[in-house]
């Protein structure tokens, strides 16, 4: 092993290939040769520790020496704990990871387990905690009392279990294990915001994680697709804090189309996706997830009322203004950090919100602190209906009908399930939001369109009309469905909206989002047949690690944005908690 080795960045790979661990305060990203290419701490939207993914410096790498080996995997079922497989020319070597959980919001603990599954397991490690994107090396590396200690800016590091370990020119630390076949050797690497004494015990902190994964993701045996339901559980549980907030995805920068400019950080928490996570859940049951999601939308709508930001940092607190970062960036991407989203008003994010405080009002999981959220949300859609809005794809501010819809599904729902006094005044406001977007938004051919001045088709449009905006028998359900299958459809996946005259996959990749809304539009409908397909085949587009992205390329058969992308399986998971109903059931119960 050279110091050449210790000093350069691994080149990146293909999206699908990368595995997610996570504690609901960060996560990782692990390459299929054993590297931590991505991971940002103490916070989800703190300065990347190892930045690899965007060419940036800082590592830990556990894998074969030997290079002729052939790699695979797998998550221990529901939850994010990965399995990592090598076969190599003498044997099986196995690294069991994971970020170890309950978590603590300043302080990540990442867990490594190392197995000679058959033949002696020879193993490089290297380890060069980079803090703030790569700008903070590591300083005052000491070994003592069993533990190498060091500094990284700011952070603490302790890392256990690498005694064999040594410094190198780089300011990290390398070595090689080599373990018998049949044994295990555990390292554990903390980095934490402030100096830490407690015990780092492999044994205990990995049974503490398996005991929390098992209580925090529930059985569904009842569901259309039980094991992927499980891992969408597993996803939204470890991208959602302790405070509630749940990013978007754990990356930054991964870009939609190459060279395009279409680069996000999705380290944060908006608003619509932390709603369609809890209207998910509450589709299944009442779980944990369905509280933490009503808790953090609830303290926003109190603390900003009709000011209410589309996206928060999972603390609560404003976005940062985009900026770059001193990263040469994901092959065919930018380098930025920051979202604008967090200046737009986007009107949906209340119609959303309407609609996952009725999801928990119809589990008698809605508190007072909530229902008086609630209430606030539903004067500042009476405020602000009429205002042109950003709207679900954060376009140009226009009259769109998918935002005034999804108002009108959340005014009725909460009328429905929380039954105040107020309840017929918010009935007659969606009739009142209802009637005049119809008057503006209806095509003269009986379809809804993308807005007051566009008439073309809106993928967007059948989540609102499937969630009973219109009744279900209205001719324009069927007519809206019918024109996004016909002109935004193909090969069975969905397309958002048309770009000009370009032809479908030219401008960008199939959204799985739309391809799981389709779905839930066909099983509205009473479809189910049709509504299995659309379900089949958008779930089918994830990476040999379970993870789905925003997009997907369909020609290339390649994930593209931001990973995982936390509304796809939110979708996901409601849309096998429905169809997994038994037959003779009420198709519209939940909505």
């Amino acid at each position: 092993m050279t110091d050449r080795m210790d000093e350069a960045v691994d080149s990146p790979w293909v999206l699908r290939d990368y595995a997610l661990i996570a504690d609901g305060e960060r996560g990782a990203l692990i390459d299929p040769r054993g590297g931590i290419a991505w991971l940002c701490a103490p916070a989800w939207h703190s300065g990347a520790v190892f930045s690899g993914l965007l060419g940036g410096p800082g590592h830990y790498r556990v894998r074969p020496a030997d290079p002729w080996h052939v790699w695979g995997g797998y998550y221990e079922d529901g939850t994010l704990i990965r399995v990592s497989r090598w076969v190599t020319s003498g044997g099986i070597i196995s690294c069991r990871e994971a970020l170890a959980v309950p978590a603590e919001t300043g302080r990540a603990v990442l867990l490594r387990q190392i197995r000679a599954v058959r033949g002696e397991a020879v193993v490089d490690v290297g380890l060069n905690v980079r803090a703030e994107h790569g700008r903070r090396a590591m300083t005052a590396v000491r070994h003592e009392d069993g533990l190498w200690r060091a500094h990284s800016g700011s952070l603490h590091l302790r890392f256990a279990g690498a005694d064999g370990l040594r410094p190198c020119r780089d300011g990290g630390l390398r070595g090689e294990l080599r373990l018998p076949e049949g044994a295990a050797h555990d390292l554990v690497l903390e980095i934490a915001a402030e100096p830490q004494d407690a015990p780092l015990r492999p044994r205990a902190l990995w049974e503490a994680t398996q005991r929390w994964w098992k209580a925090a993701v529930p059985d569904c045996a009842d569901t259309a697709a039980p094991r992927d339901t499980r891992m969408a559980y597993a996803v939204l549980n470890g991208l959602t804090s302790a405070e509630g907030g749940m990013v978007a995805a754990a990356t930054t920068s991964l870009p939609e189309r190459a060279d395009t400019g279409r680069d996000y950080d999705y380290r944060y928490a908006w608003i619509r996706d932390q709603c369609y996570a809890g209207i998910a859940v509450a589709a299944h049951g009442p779980h944990p997830l369905l509280d933490r999601a009503v808790r953090f939308v609830a303290d926003r709508v109190l603390e900003d009322g009709a000011g209410l930001r589309p996206a928060y940092t999972v603390d609560g607190r404003a976005l940062p203004a985009e900026h770059a970062l001193p990263l040469v960036g994901y092959p065919g991407g930018g380098d930025r950090a920051g979202n604008r989203a967090g200046r737009q008003f986007q009107l949906d994010a209340f119609g959303e919100a309407l609609q996952l405080f009725a999801a928990a009002a119809r589990h008698d999981a809605l508190d007072e602190r909530a229902a008086a959220a609630a209430r606030l949300a539903v004067g500042a859609v009476a405020e602000r209906w009429t205002e042109p809005d950003a709207g679900l794809w954060e376009l140009d501010e226009r009259w769109w009908t998918h935002s005034r819809l999804s108002c009108v599904v959340g005014l009725r729902e909460l009328a429905h399930h929380m039954r105040t006094r107020a309840s017929a005044d918010w009935s007659r406001l969606a009739d009142r939001v209802l009637d005049t977007t119809r008057a503006r938004c209806l095509h003269p051919e009986g379809h809804w369109q993308r807005s007051a001045d566009d008439a073309g088709p809106e993928a967007a449009l059948l989540l609102p009309l499937a969630r009973g905006a219109v009744p279900p028998a209205d001719a324009s359900v069927r007519l809206t469905h019918g024109q996004v299958v016909r002109r935004l459809a193909e090969d069975g996946y969905v397309y958002r909206f048309r770009h000009g005259d370009e032809p479908l996959g030219d401008a960008e990749g199939a959204f799985l989002l739309c391809g799981l809304m389709t779905a839930l539009s066909a099983h509205a409908q009473g479809h189910t047949a049709e509504a299995l397909r659309w379900f089949e085949r958008t779930r089918s587009a994830c990476g040999p690690t379970g993870l789905f992205a925003e997009e997907y390329d369909v020609a290339q058969r390649q994930l593209r944005g931001n990973l995982p992308q936390a509304f796809v399986h939110a979708l996901l998971l409601e849309c096998s908690a429905r169809f997994g109903r038994a037959p003779g059931g009420d198709a519209s119960a939940g909505w």
